[in-house]
């Protein structure tokens, strides 16, 4: 076949064989990264090494800019195939550790979204888990209508309700004394104060918990779990204890530490995107009109904003309306608009590049912070 009789088809089944190829290559590539984790694991080496990483992404990049690749596709094709690669082996260290092995757990609210990562992670390290929730559990999982109907002699108890709720179950669990660990895994700790209180004054074995990310989250390398010290050690120790096996960044703090920098951490990069949002929808231009008319901020700003209007308004109004601190964070984001109004309409331009150069100096300092930790 010459190039001359080559034809579209010829060239179409050419490049879906090369896919192919890459596929095998791909499912190659996460055999050998679970033969990897179990190498780790005997030698006792941790998952992750970010200096080998650095290694293999600048020789990709070197290698891609030889074939007249784009390095920076380079790249990203091979932060992904990392990515999947740091997923296979951590899940891989959870189930190998067998944490739970010969011991119960249940999961109030485990047919909710958290509820139910929850009810996997539990159930990879060898728990016996059960739900208790009057929706269907999750296949494969032990299901009660009502945990009040259970003995509650489960090792571990994760309390995964609606913020609204979680207090009451809290008191009432509080009155029972289970013999097990207790945590929550709710955004806020203000409104669960009282629960939380009771438990403790019972003698129970208790702590609280706030996982940094989505059900959605597979790999938790990057991400941060806050642990919030109640004053049980021993509680405490045995829910770090259940991450110990993941690339999860641990963080331990007081209750009122959490929500003080929750209200900026969730509550501040929330009521941002619902104003950006708000305005957008209040402004009278047509959707298709600004997208015609959309740039690299515009649209990245964008995307972060409809992610965040998908989200449940009912959560969204509990973590801006029950935390004890937000009216703080929203506050600073109301003088801060205020300032930039009133230097713009003032033609202030010394302000405005105040503003513009301390903003630069905050990231400066925080990417510094960030890889001194690394």
């Amino acid at each position: 076949m010459t190039p001359e009789t080559v034809t579209l088809e010829d060239l179409r089944r050419r490049v879906t064989d090369i896919d192919s190829q890459l596929i095998a290559l791909v499912a190659e590539r996460k055999a050998v990264s679970e033969e990897v984790a179990r190498v780790k694991r005997a030698t006792g080496r941790p998952t992750r090494d970010y200096e080998r990483e650095r290694e293999v992404i600048l020789g990709v990049r070197a290698m891609a800019e030889q074939r007249g690749v784009s390095p920076a596709l380079a790249e990203q094709l091979l932060r992904l195939l990392i990515r999947s690669s740091l997923t296979t082996q951590e899940h891989a260290s959870v189930v190998a550790r067998g944490t739970g092995s010969g011991r119960r757990a249940l999961v109030i609210g485990g047919a909710g979204k958290m509820g139910g990562w929850f009810v996997s992670f539990l159930a990879s390290q060898g728990f016996a888990v059960e739900v208790a929730d009057p929706a269907p559990a999750a296949a494969g999982a032990a299901r009660i209508g009502d945990w009040r109907g259970s003995d509650l002699k489960h090792d571990y108890i994760v309390v995964a309700t609606p913020l609204g709720v979680t207090d009451a179950i809290l008191r009432d669990l509080a009155l029972r004394r289970p013999p097990g660990v207790i945590f929550d895994v709710g955004s806020l700790k203000s409104p669960l104060r009282a629960g939380l209180m009771a438990l403790r004054s019972h003698g129970c074995r208790v702590t609280s918990v706030h996982p940094m990310f989505g059900p959605d989250t597979e790999l938790l390398s990057g991400r941060h779990v806050i642990f919030v010290d109640l004053g049980n050690a021993d509680a405490l120790g045995s829910v770090r204890e259940l991450f110990s096996s993941t690339m999860a960044e641990q963080v331990v703090m007081s209750l009122d530490d959490h929500d003080r920098l929750i209200a900026y951490v969730l509550g501040l990069s929330h009521a941002l995107n619902i104003a950006f949002f708000t305005a957008l929808a209040e402004s009278g231009e047509a959707a298709p009109k600004l997208a015609r008319m959309s740039s690299t901020t515009f649209d990245a700003q964008l995307d972060v904003a409809a992610r965040v209007a998908e989200e449940s308004p009912e959560l969204y109004y509990e973590i801006q309306s029950l935390n004890d601190y937000g009216a703080e964070s929203l506050e600073a984001l109301y003088q801060a608009v205020e300032r930039l109004r009133t230097a713009v309409l003032s033609r202030d331009h010394d302000t405005f590049v105040a503003l513009m150069r301390r903003g630069r100096d905050y990231f400066e300092d925080r990417r510094t912070a960030t890889e001194r930790r690394a």
